[in-house]
């Protein structure tokens, strides 16, 4: 996200500089390693007070933020991809790390951010920070865009039954309750079930040996684009999710989705135009298994999501972004925006 925001705002003239815990790939833009995940938020106010002048600092909250308004006092946006809530308890946390994130997240950072205008990711993203004590006259929703290459014609579907699953393989991505759904459907619609991504938690769910499931692990953009393609079905598990790109990705290119009733999911999935969400395990099988059968309907679905997702392109989101930033007081350039972020670990 942060790196299309950034690259798209390369594109309109503007500079931005990326700070972020690393270690971060080459990008075609400056990046300043702040140092390891906790490190990271006590050396940010420091670094970006050095890189200065900066017309706006973006604060880019993934569960955590830096808490820019306390060290900040010149135009500024607060980011929201989502917010973190009980994954806090779901992650590799100790208890007390996650007891004082969460508390950070829903106590603090609604006082810290009274006076910040907030952008979220989504309807469902914007809802929940209402709920923790964020106005809603503050908060605009600044949906993320769906990269160009995903609307090429698609690749063909299999021939054979191919399903995909694609994500971080992480507790909260629930990829062990998807092994547990396959093994109820798999023997009555046979073919495969992909999944593409890594995680901490990929070793254990290969160990687990679920006939007709095969681990792509970590795979290039041609790679994916090529799997969202030929995929009958992306099948998503998820607790929750900020937007459900992937979703929307798969929509790009002409698949449709079926996942929970969940936040996030509600936003990327029109349920039965661009998709099926459902509210339990039951209905996730028997949905499925409809599906599976039911060429014409994942036609239908799939025709419905593509035409949809022409709506999410990376330049109507830099157009969204320029004006609140304008909104914020940084005038009609954006030059020298900072951008601290949570880098992927």
């Amino acid at each position: 996200m942060v790196d299309h925001l950034i690259t798209g705002l390369q594109a309109r003239g503007h500079e931005a500089v990326l700070l972020c815990g690393g270690p971060t790939a080459e990008r075609p833009y400056e990046v300043v390693d702040l140092g390891s995940r906790f490190v990271q938020y006590l050396v940010a106010p420091i670094a970006t007070h050095r890189h200065r002048p900066f017309d706006l600092v973006v604060d880019v909250a993934n569960g955590m933020s830096y808490f820019a308004p306390l060290w900040w006092r010149g135009p500024r946006l607060f980011l929201v991809t989502h917010v973190q809530g009980e994954m806090w308890h779901q992650y590799y946390f100790a208890k007390p790390v996650a007891t004082f994130g969460e508390l950070l997240e829903t106590k603090a950072a609604p006082l810290a951010y009274r006076r910040t205008p907030v952008l979220a990711i989504s309807e469902s993203t914007r809802d929940t920070l209402v709920s923790i004590g964020f106005r809603p006259e503050q908060i605009e929703v600044l949906h993320l865009g769906i990269d160009e290459e995903l609307f090429e014609a698609p690749a063909a579907k299999s021939t054979e039954p191919m399903y995909l699953a694609l994500g971080r393989l992480a507790p909260h991505k629930a990829f062990d309750r998807l092994l547990d759904l396959w093994e109820r459907v798999h023997p009555q619609i046979g073919g495969r079930l992909v999944i593409a991504g890594d995680g901490p938690e990929r070793e254990r769910l290969e160990a687990r040996r679920v006939p007709g499931v095969e681990f792509e692990g970590f795979v290039s953009e041609h790679r994916k684009r090529e799997l969202l393609g030929s995929a009958w079905l992306l099948v998503h598990t998820a607790h929750q999710e900020g937007w459900g790109l992937n979703i929307m990705e798969a929509a790009a290119c002409g698949t449709p989705s079926l996942a929970f009733d969940v936040l996030g999911i509600r936003d990327s999935i029109v349920d039965g135009v661009t998709g099926v969400r459902v509210a339990d395990d039951d209905r996730f099988v028997a949905e499925w298994i409809t599906l599976a059968r039911d060429p014409q309907a994942r036609e239908r679905l799939g025709t419905q999501a593509r035409h949809r997702a022409e709506a999410y392109r990376w330049e109507h989101t830099i157009d969204a972004f320029l004006a609140a930033a304008e909104a914020a007081g940084a005038g009609s350039t954006v030059a020298g925006a900072v951008t601290p972020a949570v880098a992927p670990r």
